[in-house]
């Protein structure tokens, strides 16, 4: 563009400095591990993630200040550190539904495990060398702000003058994970629930769960969608659960509401019509962004014919991997998840198709989500929209080539899964690429190194899905375990629906022997995936979808309440549809924690206002903010997969209290408000002082 100023990086292209380090990387690669773990506990539990970015931004640069390196070293530790998020992403949202679906149970078998490996493997890969072939016309695009990649580069450039931000993130840490300590001995209550009585009728009231994780995405997303979260569950507990019991029992006569008989009732009626709400929600999110959508397909394609034909760069700042061996990665790519979807389809016309097209889906969702993140930023971009539509196409083939069953429904969810993960990494990617571009990182560089990260995470990131979900089913069977030996029971019988197990009985070393997956079934405790615990919103979207269509699973007239439900509040301009159906599928002591993080972050811009803060010390008191909130997720996320592991070994804990009381959970609230407030308001700063970018 004429009287355009030529671009010039932090660090020149002529300038060659430390960078693809064996220290750079072994702390790029334990960042991939623990965020993307951490980021695991929080999707499955909350249906969220939170941006590693910052994260592994913070950490790296607060590590390799330590050990004298440069900041290009902090740049290639941050980029490999953020992917494990988006591995993490594609893989809660996908990976669930094969056991929500019935297709893995149990959960964990080598096969499974390799599969799965081979899954998020496969997916990282593409989406990395789609990218490389986008990258250099998407990240000089001056039509694409990149937000979130400017406020990371800042973040890496105020280090270089000795700024103290790192502080705030590993205090936050230390907080969460001694609160989530605490109250995993029992020093207090983690949640309260009563039901209030009304006649016949009820309604369980519950207090928000104390999670310093959940008050630290309520606080990043703020007190509007909080709220709107929130008023899902409402909804949900507060009107829909409470009235169909009543109408089921209480109101012809045929007894009283109960708690469980409430809970009954969400997890078999109100959780569906919640995903019909989903499903409208997804198709809406995708419809106001659909000038994006179509602009970043075309773009795409003519990206493409760029990177194919354009001349070699020769700056080390604009050096990608070589155009053959993307093409080779690509290719290669296609040939494993060809065996892949075989595997699961055990057809070799209808794996091809599959394979062909997650490889379309996957290069335009891609690149869309690369787009979408040079608009919005990587925290806004919607994955699950994506996934869900390529989840449709596949379906619709798959039934259109005579696939049915278990093996149909297995071939979906693994086309999805792929695309899913290809278009979570594509977005992480283009983000860190362009925050490297800024800052005079070398692309093929960052590129290699996240194809290490990808790998790493990919083999590692079943780990952390398998112990939240096996430490879950086993504290409940052990608890259950436990009412019955007080009651002097010491036969176990099948009363649930499955064929393969009606009229079975078992003594209590039989059962005892059992895998947990099959303890799970037998005393039907709707434990791990998909359970109250762990509720993982997409993944049991994916698996209802996919048998429903597929398998002709599905409780359509429930499915399509919530739909009408989605449309409704589409009809009363609600922002966020898809939010609030969400927060009607999450427990209501998530979203009410949600919630109170939300209103936490209110009072906070109210007090920076109160105090006279001018823009630039209300960004610093935002970006701090957001580094405390973000500890405090991490610090608790991950204590919650140590105490998980502790009992997927049944080791036994040490409990304070037997029975804790709630007093001192008001504390911990309280505790934690104080800190959300407080730290990012008193470091505000001078007034005087240039405001750095948003880092949200």
């Amino acid at each position: 563009m004429a009287g355009q100023k030529p671009f010039v990086p932090f660090v020149s292209s002529e300038t060659h400095m430390a960078e693809f380090t064996v220290r750079a990387l072994i702390i790029g690669l334990v960042l991939a591990v623990v965020l993307g773990a951490a980021n695991a506990y929080l999707g499955l539990k909350a249906g969220m993630t939170i941006a590693a970015t910052y994260p592994a931004a913070v950490i790296g640069m607060a590590i390799i200040k330590l050990l004298k390196g440069t900041i290009l070293e902090e740049n290639f530790a941050r980029t490999v550190g953020s992917i494990g998020e988006s591995i993490a992403a594609g893989a809660i949202f996908t990976l669930p539904a094969f056991f929500i679906a019935g297709i893995w149970v149990p959960f964990f078998t080598p096969g499974n495990y390799l599969i799965s490996s081979a899954i998020m493997f496969a997916g990282g890969v593409l989406g990395i060398m789609f990218v490389a072939l986008l990258r250099r016309v998407m990240v000089e695009d001056v039509d694409l702000p990149f937000p979130e990649s400017v406020a990371a580069a800042e973040i890496h450039k105020a280090g270089q003058g000795g700024g103290g931000s790192s502080k705030f993130l590993f205090r936050a840490m230390g907080v969460g994970a001694a609160i989530q300590t605490l109250g995993q001995f029992k020093l207090f209550a983690t949640s309260w629930s009563g039901l209030i009585k009304f006649g016949s009728g009820g309604v369980l009231f519950r207090s928000p769960d104390v999670s310093p994780a959940y008050m630290g995405v309520g606080y990043i997303i703020g007190p509007r969608l909080a709220a709107l979260n929130f008023s899902g569950g409402v909804l949900a507990w507060g009107l829909l659960a409470p009235m169909i019991a009543y109408f089921m029992v209480g109101g012809n006569g045929g007894g009283e509401v109960t708690a469980e008989m409430i809970v009954e009732v969400w997890g078999k009626y109100v959780r569906p019509i919640a995903i019909g709400g989903m499903l409208v929600g997804a198709a809406f999110t995708l419809w106001n962004m659909r000038k994006s959508l179509i602009t970043g397909i075309a773009r795409s394609i003519s990206d493409v014919k760029k990177a194919a034909t354009g001349e070699s760069a020769t700056e080390r700042i604009e050096k990608d991997i070589p155009f053959t061996w993307i093409m080779v990665g690509i290719l290669g790519t296609a040939v494993a998840t060809f065996f892949i979807y075989n595997y699961f389809a055990q057809d070799v016309f209808a794996a091809l198709v599959a394979t062909i097209v997650m490889i379309i889906a996957g290069f335009f969702f891609a690149a869309v989500s690369g787009y979408l993140v040079g608009i919005i930023g990587s925290s806004n971009n919607p994955i699950s929209g994506l996934t869900l539509s390529t989840l449709v196409v596949a379906a619709i083939l798959m039934v259109a080539l005579g696939m049915e069953g278990t093996e149909g429904v297995a071939a979906v969810l693994g086309v999805a899964a792929v695309v899913c993960v290809a278009a979570a990494v594509a977005g992480e990617m283009l983000q860190d690429l362009k925050a490297g571009h800024l800052l005079g990182g070398t692309p093929w560089r960052m590129q290699i190194g996240d194809l290490i990260g990808v790998f790493v995470s990919a083999a590692i990131m079943f780990i952390p899905l398998l112990v939240l979900h096996e430490g879950d089913i086993s504290e409940k069977v052990n608890s259950k375990l436990a009412e019955f030996e007080k009651s002097n029971i010491s036969v176990i019988e099948y009363q649930g629906s499955n064929e393969q197990l009606m009229g079975k009985t078992y003594t209590m070393a039989e059962f005892k022997a059992l895998d947990n997956d099959l303890k799970n079934e037998i005393l039907e405790l709707n434990a791990g995936f998909g359970g109250e615990a762990l509720p993982a919103p997409q993944a049991s979207l994916m698996a209802i979808l996919s048998q429903g269509i597929v398998g002709g699973q599905m409780e359509w007239i429930l499915i399509f309440v919530g739909m009408l439900m989605g449309v409704g509040f589409i009809l009363m301009n609600v922002k966020s549809p898809m939010l609030v159906s969400v927060g009607m599928y999450l427990p209501l002591g998530t979203t009410f924690a949600i919630f109170v993080g939300g209103l936490i972050k209110g009072v906070t811009e109210k007090v920076s206002a109160k105090r006279g803060h001018n823009d630039a010390q209300k960004s610093r008191v935002d970006n701090i903010g957001v580094l405390v909130a973000a500890g405090l997720i991490a610090g608790e996320a991950l204590v919650g997969l140590l105490f998980a592991g502790m009992k997927f070994f049944e080791i036994e804990m040490f409990e304070i209290f037997a029975n804790p009381t709630f007093v001192i959970s008001l504390a911990v609230f309280a505790f934690v408000a104080y800190m959300l407030i407080k730290t990012p308001a008193d470091n505000a700063g001078d007034p005087d002082e240039p405001a750095a970018p948003s880092v949200h």
